[in-house]
């Protein structure tokens, strides 16, 4: 197989921007209200949530224009980690984001993909098991999961361009969709439960619910809450509202493919975040007007899209929110799949991943980064425990966000004379606020989900004695 020895800068402002937004919206804008709002019980707090979130998403976005200018080349934020502090610091990220969080994120909407296909075509519903051994089975779901992982690897093998036009047609059809839910909620809904909704305010109540004979989850009694328990509440609440806003920086990891990276990376992180927050917000407040806050507490499988669509649409909402689904996944696991591989590439580069993950084909992509990438998410798409991949996923990606933006000071003192094309907004001041917001919300998931959010930290450690086994073998290869 011929290859290329570089990445060939093929991407402008808008594809960047594109990869950002499209990266970022998956499933959970259409699902993980229902959790919000069973966590903090007002439409008030569901507001302040996903604005607080998205405050953090936007901070942390221009913070790291400053190092993607410093630094743009691929790899991201492997390679930022790896400069501000050392190699060590930076193959753990790399090695939790390879274990867990980017190939957990492609399995999870991978199957969220399945999940709503299934409405259109019930056959690959997840009641279909295809293979039952016992201590594994296999769903018609997890199969068509695996089958779209394989086939936008397959296509992003083939070159950036063609990734390049199914990252920005999706992304496109999604924000015009999600646009025109928005505006139809508000100007076609028979109802309007907007006063009965914000009649809550901001008095944080919660419900911890309860499963009834036939196991549909039920509400038990809300509570009001303040102090410590407000604090836990609002942590669990945006493990889901992180989520889905979450791989805005898998654009810094194809900066070897960005036409003027320097100028492009930072605007289009600032215009793929600032898009993604108005929207999410906005679809929040639609909700808050076609339905009764109970019934966003406990849509059906957390469905909170569906039943909203059903409010605007009549039962052909089902039908528009399951294609707005697959749209949106579709092209989010494309942007996901495209840019995993680059950071697996330069640690390769390093010495301190699989030697062939750092060879480009004649296509000048990561073709065998790629491939395994494939083959882990396809792993975890069979692993059935979604909902606990997110809550390692979300506690692990903040923890490096926290250490990439504390990186920025280090650098600053550490290279004070160095080009910075591109200055971190706001600095010190905003940095310093994500920092102490972000690091609150680590502290709250702890307490409130310890079990998962340890085993992401031991997850990670693992990468410890592999990164010292790395070094070894690289040594005596020399």
């Amino acid at each position: 197989m011929s290859t290329n020895s570089s990445f060939k800068p093929t991407l402008g402002l808008f594809d960047a921007t594109m990869i950002v937004a499209g990266g970022m919206i998956g499933s959970g804008i259409f699902i993980v209200s229902a959790d919000i709002t069973r966590n903090v019980g007002s439409a008030g707090w569901l507001i302040v949530v996903w604005l607080i979130t998205g405050f953090m998403t936007i901070t942390a976005a221009v913070s790291y224009g400053e190092l993607s200018a410093m630094y743009p080349k691929a790899g991201g934020q492997y390679v930022y980690l790896k400069e501000a502090y050392n190699p060590l610091v930076g193959f753990l990220f790399g090695w939790s984001f390879f274990s867990v969080i980017q190939t957990a994120t492609i399995a999870a909407v991978g199957v969220a993909f399945s999940r709503f296909t299934a409405y259109l075509i019930p056959a690959v519903g997840e009641g279909n098991i295809l293979l039952d051994l016992g201590f594994l089975k296999v769903s018609a779901a997890q199969v068509l999961a695996i089958a779209l992982i394989v086939f936008l690897t397959y296509t992003n093998t083939r070159g950036v361009k063609g990734g390049k036009i199914i990252q920005s047609t999706f992304t496109v059809t999604k924000l015009v969709s999600l646009f025109g839910l928005i505006v139809f909620g508000f100007l076609l809904s028979k109802q309007s439960f907007w006063n009965e909704n914000w009649a809550t305010g901001l008095t944080a109540v919660q419900d911890l619910g309860a499963k009834d004979a036939a196991g549909i989850l039920q509400p038990t009694g809300w509570h009001p809450i303040s102090g410590a328990v407000l604090i836990g509440a609002i942590a669990a609440s945006m493990v889901g509202s992180i989520f889905s806003s979450d791989s805005w920086n898998n654009v810094t990891f194809i900066a070897g493919e960005i036409k003027n990276p320097q100028r492009n990376i930072g605007l289009s992180l600032f215009l793929g975040t600032l898009i993604v927050t108005l929207i999410y917000v906005t679809a929040n407040l639609m909700y808050l007007h076609v339905l009764p806050l109970q019934q966003i507490a406990y849509a059906e499988n957390d469905r909170v899209a569906v039943v909203a669509a059903n409010a605007i649409f009549g039962n052909a909402g089902t039908i528009v929110i399951a294609v707005m689904i697959m749209i949106s996944t579709f092209g989010c696991n494309n942007g996901l799949i495209l840019a995993g591989a680059r950071v697996y590439y330069t640690m390769a580069k390093d010495g301190l991943f699989f030697k062939k993950t750092g060879e480009l084909n004649k296509n000048a992509v990561p073709e065998y980064a790629l491939w395994i990438q494939c083959f882990v998410a396809s792993l975890l798409c069979l692993s059935g425990k979604y909902g606990d991949l997110l809550t390692m996923v979300s506690f692990v990606v903040v923890i490096f966000y926290v250490l990439t933006i504390i990186g920025i000071f280090i650098l600053r003192k550490k290279l004070p004379n160095a080009e910075r094309p591109y200055k971190a907004f706001g600095y010190p001041i905003l940095p310093l606020i994500y920092i102490v917001m972000a690091t609150i919300f680590c502290i709250g998931l702890v307490w409130t989900s310890p079990t998962y959010s340890l085993w992401g930290l031991g997850i990670t450690a693992i990468g410890v004695p592999l990164y010292y086994l790395a070094v070894n073998n690289q040594k005596r290869a020399e």
